[in-house]
C-alpha cells in the first residue's frame, strides 16, 4: 500500500504475473505518470476507497507502471490516454480496459471483470492487432506519399480555431514543421494559436494540450519532450520569417528547461499541473510560493536527446550562446551515463535503471549527434555506434522492433511503430549524408518503403513521415564547409531556409565525409559539380539558389515549383558586407488536390501508430 492509496500495488515484472497464475486471477495494470492530473485525482477519489482497495485485493493482482519509465509497457496496454485501467489475463493478454474510473464506475468494471473471468476465464484474453506479428504494410516510395499528407493538412485543418483535428488540440511540432515547408500559412497560424493558448508567457514553457478544439480546457502539466519539440519548431518558423515573435517563446522556453526542468548535466521529465488554472492564472508575484507541482526528476535518454536538437538547433539559427553550452553539457552526460559501446539506457534513478536500446530512445540519441555534427562539429562518432547496434538489435525484415522480444506480459511480442520507425530512418539517412556511407541510407529506404502501403491511411499525425518520405526520393540539400564550425560560410550555410538541409563543416580537414574534395574557406553543394564553390555567405546564397531550382525540378519531374525564403547575412557574421536579404528558391507548398485518407484518430495522449 502506498502512502497515497489504500491498493498494495505490485511493480511490473514476472513476479506480479506469477502471483495472478497461481491465484488464477487477473491482473490490474494501472497505467499512470507524474504529470498525469486525472492520474492523481483517480488515486484520491477511487483507490483510497476501502470497499474498491479490499475488491481488488480479493480478485486481482494489482499492478502500477509509470508510462514515462517503460514505454514498451504503455504502448502494449494504452487505452486511448491516461490514466488507463486495463485488466490482464496471467499471460498478459487484454481482457478490457477504460481510461480515467471514479468510485461507481470503478466498481461497475471490477464487478464485470469478475464476470467476464468467472465466465470465459483465461480464453477471453485477446492479442492487440499491432502485436500479431504481421510486418508492416510495405509498398514503392512515390511523391504521392507527401502529396496525400499535404493534403490532409488542408482537409484536417480546423479554419474557425487553426491547429488540426475536431477535439483535443495537440501542438504536434513535426505536422507544423512539415507544413513549414508546404503550407506555411497554416503552420504560423497554428503557432500563433499554440503561443496563444499553451505558453506560459510568465515562466515559459509549454502546456501539453488543450482537451477543446477551440484550445480551451488547458491541460497544464509540462513536459520535457513536447517542450524541446516546440523551441525546434518555433526556431524553424524564425528561420523561415526572421520573425522575432517566434523566436521569443523558444528562448523563453529554454529558460523554463533551465530555471525548473534542469537536474545536474541533465533534465528532469516533466512538471506537473499543480493547482493548474488557479496558478497559472497569477502573475509572477501571485505564484510565489503557491506551486505545488509534482517534479519527475528523472533524467530519461531520448528527452534529454530532444532537448540537445533543439538547444543547438536555435544555436544554429542565433548563436545563442547558452543554448550552446547547455546542448553541449547534456550532450556529454548523456553520453557519459546513458550510452555505452551504442546501448542507449532509458534512465538511472535511484537503484533502477531502465530498458537498454529502446528504438525511439536510440532514435532521438543519433538525431541529437548528428545535430551537433553539423552545428558544432562533433557527434557523428556517437550516433553512428549507437545506429550500428540499433542496425544489429533492432532491425529485421526491412523495419525497426521498439525493443528486445523479452519481458512480462505482452513485452514477448514485437511491435514496429510507425513513429519510432520514421526518427530512426530519419537518423540513418543523415548519417549517410554526413558521412557519405550509403549503407545508412539504404536501411533508411527500405524502413520507409516498409509502410509505404499505408499511404492512404496516414494522417497529419504522422506528417514526419510524409518529410522523410520527399527527403529519401530526391536529392537532398547538403552544404561542406571547409572551415571549422562557426565561421562565417558555416553560420551563413546554418541559417539557409531550409530546416532539412544538411551541413558539414571541417570538411577540409576532419570531415567525416573523405570522399569531399574542397579546401579552406570554400563552401560546396555536396553532389553538384557544375556548381562553383562559394568564398563569402553572398556567394553561398547564390550558388543555393542556382542548386536549389535543380533540386525542386527533380522533386516534381520538371514542375518547378518554388517560394520565397530569406536570409539576413548580418546575422551570418557577414559583417564585411552591406546587409541585405538574400532570396533563396528552395521547396513549395506541393500542388496537389486534398486526399481523403482515414487519419489517425488521436487521443488525450497520442501514442505511436503501429501499422
Amino acid at each position: 500500500m502506498t502512502d497515497e492509496t489504500r491498493v498494495e500495488w505490485r511493480q511490473w515484472g514476472t513476479d506480479a504475473f506469477t502471483e495472478a497464475d497461481a491465484r488464477d486471477v487477473p491482473v490490474l495494470l494501472s497505467l499512470t505518470a507524474v504529470w498525469c492530473e486525472g492520474c492523481s485525482e483517480m488515486d484520491a477519489e477511487t483507490y483510497t476507497e476501502p470497499r474498491i482497495a479490499a475488491n481488488i485485493a480479493d480478485g486481482f493482482i494489482p499492478v502500477r507502471v509509470d508510462i514515462d519509465r517503460h514505454p514498451r509497457v504503455r504502448e502494449r496496454y494504452n487505452m486511448g490516454g491516461f490514466p488507463t485501467t486495463a485488466f490482464l489475463t496471467p499471460d498478459g493478454r487484454l481482457l478490457t480496459g477504460a481510461g480515467y474510473l471514479g468510485p461507481d464506475g470503478m466498481r461497475q468494471v471490477l464487478d464485470s471483470v469478475r464476470e467476464m473471468w468467472d465466465t470465459h476465464g483465461r480464453d477471453a484474453g485477446r492479442i492487440p492487432r499491432a502485436l500479431e506479428g504481421d510486418l508492416p504494410p510495405g509498398g514503392e516510395v512515390t511523391s504521392q506519399i507527401e502529396e496525400h499528407v499535404a493534403g490532409q493538412l488542408d482537409v484536417k485543418y480546423d479554419r474557425q480555431n487553426e491547429g488540426w483535428g475536431t477535439d483535443a488540440k495537440f501542438p504536434l511540432p513535426g505536422t507544423i514543421a512539415f507544413a513549414l515547408k508546404r503550407d506555411r500559412t497554416r503552420a504560423l497560424r497554428t503557432l500563433e494559436a499554440i503561443r496563444e493558448h499553451l505558453f506560459d508567457a510568465v515562466e515559459g514553457g509549454f502546456f501539453r494540450y488543450t482537451a477543446n478544439r477551440d484550445w480551451t480546457d488547458i491541460a497544464y502539466e509540462k513536459t520535457l519532450a513536447a517542450n524541446a519539440g516546440l523551441i525546434r519548431v518555433f526556431a524553424d518558423a524564425y528561420l523561415y520569417t526572421g520573425d522575432e515573435r517566434y523566436l521569443d517563446p523558444a528562448r523563453q522556453t529554454v529558460e523554463f528547461l533551465q530555471s525548473d526542468l534542469r537536474v545536474d548535466d541533465g533534465f528532469g521529465g516533466s512538471l506537473g499541473p499543480g493547482s493548474g488554472a488557479v496558478y497559472y492564472a497569477g502573475d509572477a508575484e501571485a505564484r510565489v510560493g503557491g506551486d505545488s507541482r509534482r517534479f519527475d526528476r528523472t533524467v530519461y535518454a531520448g528527452d534529454n536527446a530532444l532537448a540537445v536538437t533543439a538547444l543547438y538547433t536555435l544555436t544554429a539559427y542565433t548563436d545563442d550562446p547558452t543554448a550552446r553550452q547547455i546542448a553541449t553539457d547534456v550532450r556529454h552526460s548523456l553520453a557519459a551515463t546513458l550510452i555505452e559501446d551504442g546501448s542507449v539506457t532509458r534512465f538511472r534513478a535511484d537503484e533502477e535503471t531502465g530498458e537498454h536500446g529502446l528504438l525511439m530512445d536510440s532514435a532521438r540519441v543519433i538525431g541529437a549527434f548528428t545535430t551537433a555534427q553539423q552545428v558544432v562539429g562533433e557527434g557523428i562518432d556517437t550516433a553512428r555506434a549507437v545506429a550500428e547496434t540499433a542496425i544489429e538489435e533492432r532491425y529485421t525484415d526491412g523495419s525497426f522492433r521498439d525493443g528486445s522480444d523479452t519481458g512480462p506480459g505482452l513485452l514477448d511480442r514485437p511491435l514496429r511503430p510507425l513513429d519510432g520507425n520514421v526518427a530512426m530512418a530519419r537518423g540513418m539517412f543523415e548519417i549517410g549524408l554526413l558521412t557519405g556511407d550509403d549503407r545508412y541510407r539504404d536501411i533508411a529506404e527500405e524502413t520507409v518503403a516498409s509502410f509505404a502501403g499505408a499511404r492512404d491511411r496516414l494522417g497529419v499525425q504522422v506528417a514526419e513521415y510524409g518529410s522523410l518520405s520527399a527527403r529519401v526520393l530526391r536529392e537532398p540539400l547538403v552544404i561542406a564547409i571547409g572551415d571549422s564550425a562557426g565561421s562565417d560560410l558555416h553560420r551563413a550555410a546554418c541559417r539557409v531556409a531550409d530546416h532539412e538541409k544538411l551541413v558539414i563543416p571541417n570538411a577540409a580537414a576532419e570531415s567525416p565525409r573523405p570522399d569531399l574534395d574542397i579546401g579552406a574557406g570554400e563552401a560546396v553543394i555536396v553532389g553538384r559539380a557544375d556548381v562553383e564553390a562559394a568564398t563569402s555567405p553572398a556567394e553561398l546564397m547564390t550558388r543555393v539558389a542556382a542548386a536549389t531550382d535543380w533540386l525542386v525540378w527533380c522533386r516534381h519531374r520538371g514542375r518547378v515549383k518554388r517560394s520565397v525564403h530569406l536570409i539576413d547575412t548580418a546575422r551570418c557574421g557577414n559583417t564585411g558586407e552591406q546587409s541585405r536579404n538574400f532570396p533563396l528558391q528552395i521547396g513549395s507548398k506541393v500542388d496537389s488536390p486534398p486526399h481523403r485518407g482515414r487519419g489517425w484518430s488521436r487521443h488525450p495522449t497520442p501514442t505511436s501508430m503501429n501499422l
